[in-house]
């Protein structure tokens, strides 16, 4: 197979300000900065009518070149606000999951950063602890710690 990894995800977000710090306190950097542009090419590639928009490239670790990338684009025409998904059950992809490794305590920072959790962190099949979250649009983001493999090895446990 010629196709190698995920390459980027891409996220609409109706203000570019204001979603960079949400993501940014996530972990993500931006490692490049698009501004307002588009053209006929990008508007036939992507299959819609004429458009425009800005965009942050960010990372969680942007010293791994191989690191799937997080496009955040505020799209200025077509201008459509109408809200992602009213829940999870839709078809496509409507939830992005991170992993983490101290899942409890993201969870407490972020939560006194006033984001607005689904439910408190859950266990899931007795290994896999998860908590979701809403960004500043409304996309679903997860967090997600793995305690146990299936095959019973310890995992997130420190060196």
């Amino acid at each position: 197979m010629a196709i190698k990894a995920i390459f980027h995800v891409n996220v609409n977000c109706s203000n570019l300000e204001v979603s960079l710090p949400f993501y940014e306190n996530l972990g993500f950097e931006t490692v490049l900065d698009l501004p307002t542009g588009g053209d006929a090419s990008l508007a036939e590639g992507l299959g819609m009518p004429a458009c425009a928009g800005k965009a942050a490239i960010m990372m969680l670790n942007p010293d791994d070149p191989r690191q799937t990338r997080l496009d955040l684009i505020e799209w200025v025409s077509p201008d459509d606000d109408r809200p992602p998904y009213e829940h999870l059950g839709r078809l496509g992809i409507n939830r992005i999951a991170l992993w983490t490794v101290d899942l409890d305590g993201e969870y407490e920072r972020l939560k006194s950063d006033g984001v607005d959790f689904l439910s408190e962190p859950l266990f899931m099949g007795g290994h896999t602890k998860f908590v979701c979250f809403r960004d500043p649009d409304g996309t679903i983001i997860e967090l997600i710690e793995f305690h146990r493999s299936p095959l019973g090895d310890e995992l997130n446990q420190p060196a």
